[in-house]
């Protein structure tokens, strides 16, 4: 629901020197700073990303829509931007929120500046506030609605943009999977990058999958395809008949944004059939909510998120600790499983569920991004692991 306030804020506030942009959240706090990128007013849901690199793949990644991204590093843009490191054609998040000025690119990869880049995607963004307090402010209180307001000319309307941010709905119950997917299907052979030859393609595919998309990110269906699978790509509201005509050796679920109880709707009846047919499954992120959904557990919001790239999570059959790369904003209730689930992978810092497996049926899933590797390769294994169930299900 919107979020409700009695009264209006005072949002006459005067303007500081050389101030072309703000951040207004919902409550009526108002943080001065420069903007950068598209000119314009975004709303969304503002939060917090860890990460010390990657920032053109993490304002890529569809499962940012509907957000506004405070980067907690501060040099943000000091490398550029290029054609190969983005995970979508569109991005979908909503701004960027950073620390310093973006500096000219020193990268020899860099192709394009960062403001640059912003203003060729439309993207609102704003630098020079304190991202420490706001970070802090998002970890202790919850991650609140805003709008970004970048004004060139300096006049920025407060009191629009305050309306704006008080009015949106807000990520709870809001399926945006639908927004991102892709419209129809498409078959996907590129491989992972090399530093010698870029990325490559498979030519000789030991086995076919059907991968759903809920806005999924281009290096997991690199890493499939690096594991020596053919990959057919469908749409968010395939049904289970749409998948099972391809005869897929199995099926994967894509990360994605929104609420997962909203996609659920129609994901669940999907993944019950798939399951029922005794097809593989493997689910990163959103997927691992989906299947979750389907097995019978439940979901909810979480204050703050996961969102970083130095999350320890933890492989309980094996022990060992992996350093994840994480973007989610909704989480699995593990009182909620059913006794034919078992929770394979836990957080290190919350102890919330990363990663389920089915007792009796060829599923598992991952709350985390395995193709990101922040470890760097900590958790390929996932892709090797689910190839191996497909070839025991042969």
């Amino acid at each position: 629901m919107p979020q409700e306030h009695s009264t209006e804020p005072a949002l006459d506030l005067p303007r500081p020197p050389g101030a072309t942009a703000a951040l207004v959240l919902a409550d009526g706090t108002v943080l001065w700073g420069k903007g950068i990128g598209a000119a314009g007013m975004s709303v969304g849901e503002v939060v917090f990303n860890t990460s010390m690199t990657g920032y053109q793949e993490t304002l890529t990644d569809p499962s940012y829509a509907g957000q506004i991204i405070t980067f907690t590093f501060p040099h943000i843009g000091n490398v550029g931007t290029n054609l190969e490191d983005i995970e979508t054609v569109t991005p979908a998040a909503r701004g960027l929120i950073v620390r310093a000025d973006v500096t000219d690119p020193a990268n020899w990869r860099a192709a394009k500046h960062l403001d640059e880049w912003l203003k060729s995607y439309g993207m609102v963004g704003l630098a020079g506030i304190d991202t420490r307090a706001l970070t802090r402010r998002i970890r202790d209180q919850g991650a609140p609605n805003g709008v970004v307001v970048h004004a060139p000319d300096g006049n920025v309307d407060l009191r629009a943009a305050w309306k704006m941010a008080a009015g949106w709905p807000g990520l709870e119950g809001m399926d945006l999977a639908k927004d991102v997917t892709c419209r129809q299907q498409y078959g996907w052979d590129e491989t992972e990058w090399t530093l010698a030859e870029g990325y490559g393609k498979q030519s000789e595919p030991k086995h076919h999958v059907v991968a759903i998309d809920y806005g999924a990110k281009r290096n997991i269906l690199r890493c499939l395809a690096s594991a020596g699978c053919k990959v057919t790509v469908l749409p968010a509201t395939a049904t289970a008949e749409d998948v099972l005509r391809h005869q897929p050796d199995g099926v994967f679920l894509s990360n994605g944004p929104g609420d997962p109880a909203a996609t659920g709707e129609y994901a669940v009846p999907m993944i019950r059939g798939v399951l029922k047919a005794g097809t593989p499954l493997f689910g990163i992120c959103l997927g691992h909510q989906m299947l979750s959904l389907a097995l019978g557990a439940k979901t909810f919001k979480m204050d703050t998120g996961h969102r970083g790239a130095n999350h320890p999570v933890k492989d309980l059959a094996t022990g060992k600790v992996e350093i994840t790369s994480q973007n989610h904003g909704f989480v699995v209730d593990e009182s909620s499983l059913p006794a034919d689930v078992e929770v394979t992978h836990r957080s290190l810092f919350d102890k919330s569920v990363e990663g389920i497996k089915s007792k009796d049926k060829p599923a598992f899933s991952v709350q985390y991004h395995p193709e990101a590797s922040p470890g760097p390769m900590d958790s390929h294994y996932l892709f090797h692991r689910f190839v191996e169930l497909i070839e025991a299900s042969k």
